[in-house]
């Protein structure tokens, strides 16, 4: 499932040799990579205990260098990380007591809009356009700040397109006292393709996690239903009895049927939820950020209900779940080191790889502007 920056064409369901090469042939397939930068949304830059009073944060969204920092008031704001006098990064300033962010080279400060409010040594108003750093809309909540990815001024402090007309993503269990939630931080070495179809992929679980989630197929054919709309994809599961893995274990000792689904909410949420009888929920929801074309951090929130109160549980879950992403972050970057010595990817695709065309489908079209077309509900069949 590779994309030439270069075709419109999606390749969703090619890749492989090209005809008439040998296996010792170079393969032609330079650039085709699954890369996508997508404007207008919202993306988490930090956790709110990352972004204190004390100094600012410099953070990398889609290749672009921002800097977030608090104001006087403990709101959080982000700017482009360049000084608009001489390009050092404001990142490298201090938060002066008025709230503004200094920049520590010359001393030019900057309110959260991004309007130059002071330079000093320099007589009379400071405040004019050219001075000015473009700002992003911010918004805090359930402990993450989120930054909409198009800039809401200009660089001349004009208004720009950034007028977000959403909010971000809302952790669904977050902030229930009934469940215990687990909240991870992970870089990984892959796109924000391949990072959002991993973590929505099922047949790897039974290798890559083996004894974790599942184990080697016992045959059991499994009913799937996809379903696409113009913002999201689901795949639901139906038919599978409990797993053999130590997670599924010990969220259900007694056995039974699961109920599973997996979800792609643009422009960059993976939802994955297991329902064991009545009591029984685990909603593992993570938000990802490109931090540039081949690098992506992960923020996930892993809220677990269950029938019978375990004590404990929160350091269990965090430990299996930090095996789950390292496991994943392995193969990631193996994956990426392929295809950066192979010069571009490769990709074969199947009808199991139940959700990648659709996510690779909704990216794109978010990537361009447009609203994707939803598809007809679909039914294949899938054998664990």
């Amino acid at each position: 499932m590779a994309h030439d920056r270069d075709s419109e064409s999606s390749p969703i369901d090619e890749g492989g040799l090209e005809s008439g090469l040998t296996p010792l042939s170079p393969l032609r397939i330079k650039n085709r990579v699954s890369v996508v930068r997508i404007p207008g949304h919202w993306f988490v830059l930090a956790t709110s205990g990352e972004l204190t009073q004390a100094k600012p944060l410099a953070r990398m969204l889609m290749k672009t260098p921002l800097v977030l920092f608090r104001d006087a008031k403990g709101v959080a704001h982000t700017l482009l990380d360049r000084c608009p006098h001489r390009s050092v990064p404001l990142s490298e300033g201090r938060i002066h007591q008025d709230g503004t962010l200094e920049c520590g080279y010359h001393g030019w400060r900057f309110d959260g809009t991004g309007t130059c409010r002071a330079i000093p040594s320099l007589k009379g108003d400071c405040e004019r356009k050219a001075r000015n750093t473009p700002s992003y809309p911010t918004i805090e909540q359930q402990g993450f700040v989120w930054a909409y990815s198009t800039p809401g001024t200009s660089p001349q402090g004009e208004p720009a397109s950034g007028v977000p007309t959403s909010r971000p993503h809302r952790f669904a269990f977050a902030d229930d006292p009934s469940y215990v939630t687990v909240r991870q931080q992970f870089d990984q070495n892959g796109t924000l393709y391949s990072c959002i179809e991993n973590a929505l992929d099922v047949p790897h679980t039974a290798f890559l996690h083996r004894g974790l989630f599942r184990a080697e197929s016992r045959g059991i054919t499994l009913r799937v239903k996809v379903k696409r709309t113009s913002t999201s994809a689901e795949a639901e599961y139906i038919g599978e009895p409990r797993p053999p893995g130590v997670m599924a274990r010990m969220l259900s000792p007694t056995g039974g049927e699961v109920q599973h689904w997996d979800r792609f909410l643009l422009p960059s949420i993976a939802q994955v939820e297991y329902r064991m009888g009545n009591e029984n929920h685990v909603m593992a929801d993570t938000a990802l950020t490109p931090i540039d074309d081949f690098n992506t951090r992960l923020y996930g929130v892993v809220s677990i209900r269950t029938r019978i109160p375990v004590r404990g549980i929160k350091p269990i879950i965090t430990a299996l779940a930090t095996r789950v992403l390292k496991q994943d972050s392995y193969m990631l970057e193996k994956q990426t080191k392929t295809i950066h010595a192979f010069g571009g990817e490769a990709f074969v695709s199947t009808e199991i790889d139940v959700l990648g065309k659709h996510i690779w489908r909704l990216l794109r079209a978010a990537e361009r502007g447009i609203e994707s077309v939803p598809g007809e509900q679909d039914e294949l069949e899938l054998v664990v």
